[in-house]
């Protein structure tokens, strides 16, 4: 009797109606790690690298053209570097991943129904090349057009570049708990460590472009 309650509960209508929903509920976070990444690695540096190169630019000269265009190439070498560079490197991820994939199945005699079923899952969880590409040429856009939609309204210099480096900070932080929430991680540990690597950079890249451009000047 204690049995058929069992089968009977396992059975009955309510655990099916529930089975789909715990399913649903199931996130793989792995698979989504791989564009989460290229996305954030996108917007973190396409922020940093023209922020900190409009901000060296006007160090130099108070002129918002020299800054945006600075800024906007900037936005487009950065997105086509990031693109391809992105492409290539998860080109050679998949490569190989598969041929160890590949190395793995020769070694087998046979596979069985739950091998063959597991190796179809590592297959549709391999980084797709052009997913990531995409995912990190539009990131890099979408963050390095936040310091120039910044700039260009924005006539007195000193003003305009406070709110460059106030917009690129907020963004940061934006960055840092959007990758957290996603990735169901510490929004507290990736906010601060993105905003300070994100300050170092750009701290880094400002010094290097005053000082190349005022060592141009003298000359």
């Amino acid at each position: 009797m204690a049995s058929n309650v069992q089968l009977s509960e396992t059975s009955s209508p309510r655990n099916e109606k529930n089975r789909p929903r715990a399913e649903k509920e199931e996130v793989d976070y792995m698979q989504r790690a791989q564009w989460l990444r290229a996305a954030l690695l996108g917007a973190n540096d396409g922020l940093v690298t023209v922020a900190s190169l409009m901000m060296g630019v006007g160090s130099i000269k108070e002129d918002v053209k020299a800054m945006l265009l600075v800024g906007f190439a900037g936005l487009v070498a950065g997105a086509c570097s990031m693109a391809i560079g992105e492409f290539v490197s998860v080109c050679t991820q998949r490569d190989i991943e598969t041929a160890q994939m590949k190395r793995a199945i020769e070694n087998k005699t046979s596979l069985s129904a739950i091998d063959e079923q597991e190796e179809e899952e590592k297959k549709e969880r391999l980084a797709n090349p052009g997913q990531a590409a995409i995912a990190s040429a539009l990131a890099f856009s979408v963050g390095a057009a936040m310091p120039l939609l910044a700039a260009v309204f924005i006539e007195n210099h000193k003003v305009r570049m406070v709110v460059v480096a106030i917009v690129a900070t907020i963004a940061l932080v934006v960055f840092g708990v959007t990758g957290a929430v996603l990735g169901k991680t510490s929004v507290v540990k990736s906010s601060v460590r993105v905003v300070i690597g994100g300050w170092m950079a750009m701290a880094l890249t400002f010094g290097l472009t005053k000082f190349i451009g005022s060592a141009a000047m003298q000359i």
